[in-house]
């Protein structure tokens, strides 16, 4: 009967071992990061429909940006371009 209690206890840790190691591998070892790692000076042209934009801070390897979006892709502007000031206030004119 003693011999029966240790074999008990052994494969309730030997379960239990298992199973943690088990969900070690479930959990995700990478985060993808997506984010711009590069701005363009370009201009976005007029006939692209903008429908929102958010400001990027730059945190590595991530750069400071200003990420326009369409319903299908988004763009890595440089803040600093002289058209992007216009483009904002068209997009803040439309959600108003």
């Amino acid at each position: 009967m003693h011999l029966c209690w240790k074999l008990t206890l052994m494969m309730m840790v030997l379960v239990c071992v298992t199973e943690q190691q088990v969900n070690e591998f479930r959990r995700p070892t990478r985060v993808g990061v997506t984010c711009c790692k590069v701005v363009s000076k370009g201009r976005i042209p007029a006939e692209i429909k903008l429908i929102g934009y958010k400001h990027q801070n730059a945190l590595s390897p991530c750069v400071n940006a200003i990420i326009f979006y369409t319903e299908k892709d988004k763009y890595c502007s440089d803040p600093k371009a002289r058209w992007i000031r216009q483009r904002l206030e068209g997009l803040k004119k439309m959600s108003q």
